[in-house]
């Protein structure tokens, strides 16, 4: 048997020792109810993903103003850290490790999640887009406005105490969300951050939130505990900047010279692509970030184990697979079938229908 790494071996993260590389990805699904409290079904749906190498938990608002997708989950009060405590220890009975992922979402957001007050972004750029799914049904997006330096200082703040609060709750690292068209994505985009401020403007300034909100968030995690999610090639939320290819590889030297532990990068095209120039790879990160190397979206199992084998990637997360096949690593090993990816209806609704329903391989 070969003793190269493969998506089965082992492998050294967040301090302990993963027993593969097959990465549940962040799937916003919806099933936390208003109050964003994370429950029991969710508690359900995890632990039968417990085969993962690592459970990368959805995408978690960091304060109110963060919100912009129906029944998602938040951590800036008791309740809801204490939701996610019962998560955290449940994946923790089956010695799974699992990380949460903040989030902001910025313009991708509507007013009537605001009481009427429009969605912020760093500049006031609407997404030219399909429509919002909001508490009120389907609506057009809005036009958003620009955030105030202050609430600039607030924002870096509430992800100081969203980590904290991810501490109490148990959570073995956190992945910081600057992807997929989301707040710290808007500020890193020049198509999208045309503030004339500390925040905006040149390359330098477009990246202080994420640095800074990264600066924050290591004054509570260690290092090796924190990682960033990137979408070079992003097309999702309005997305995709003709300088992509300096933001980006600038992006990566700098969370390089922080030292944090893994960089998450959404390399593969079946989000969509912006078609500005040659999609980046992993490849090209892998010259410019030392530590661990996440790829996503897309990927096959055969994609997976190539992307391991030639060293661009040290783990590999899965998002729709890993939601009609919640043993997703057990039949890799065992060479069994996958179950076709579920009904688009059922990614985020209500109910255990299309979330807890999936049966592992008999």
């Amino acid at each position: 048997m070969s003793n190269s790494p493969n998506l089965l071996s082992e492998y050294s993260f967040l301090g302990t020792t993963l027993s593969n590389r097959v990465a549940m990805a962040p799937l916003t699904r919806g099933r936390s109810g208003s109050d964003r409290i994370p429950n029991s079904l969710m508690s359900e749906y995890y632990v039968q993903r417990e085969s993962a190498g690592v459970v990368i938990a959805e995408a978690t608002v960091v304060n109110k103003q963060g919100i912009g997708w129906v029944d998602s989950p938040a951590i800036y009060n008791d309740a809801q850290t204490q939701g996610w405590k019962k998560i955290c220890s449940a994946l923790h009975q089956h010695n799974t490790p699992v990380v949460l992922q903040l989030w902001h979402c910025g313009r991708a957001s509507h007013s009537s999640f605001h009481a009427g007050e429009p969605p912020v972004s760093a500049s006031a750029i609407k997404i030219n887009g399909d429509e919002i799914h909001t508490p009120e049904g389907k609506k057009d997006y809005e036009t958003p406005r620009a955030l105030s330096p202050a609430e600039v200082t607030q924002t870096i703040q509430d992800y100081k105490q969203a980590a904290i609060r991810a501490k109490e709750a148990g959570f073995d690292g956190i992945e910081i969300h600057s992807a997929n068209g989301y707040l710290l994505n808007q500020f890193l985009e020049s198509k999208t951050n045309q503030r004339n401020d500390n925040y905006g403007g040149s390359l330098e300034n477009r990246l202080r939130l994420l640095k800074e909100i990264t600066e924050a968030i290591l004054e509570v995690w260690p290092a090796n505990k924190v990682g960033v999610r990137l979408s070079p090639n992003g097309v999702f939320n309005d997305m995709g900047s003709p300088d992509y290819i300096e933001t980006y590889t600038a992006a990566a030297k700098l969370l390089n010279q922080l030292n944090i532990g893994f960089l998450h990068v959404m390399d593969g095209l079946a989000f969509g692509f912006h078609e500005l120039g040659e999609p980046m790879t992993l490849a090209d990160f892998r010259k410019v970030f030392k530590n661990t190397i996440i790829g996503n979206c897309g990927y096959t199992e055969e994609t997976a184990e190539q992307a391991i084998a030639n060293g661009d990637a040290d783990i590999i997360t899965f998002g729709r697979p890993f939601i009609s096949n919640p043993d997703l690593p057990t039949r890799f090993s065992k060479k069994l079938p996958l179950a076709d990816d579920a009904d688009t209806s059922f990614w985020s609704s209500a109910g255990p229908e299309g979330y807890t329903s999936f049966p592992p391989h008999p």
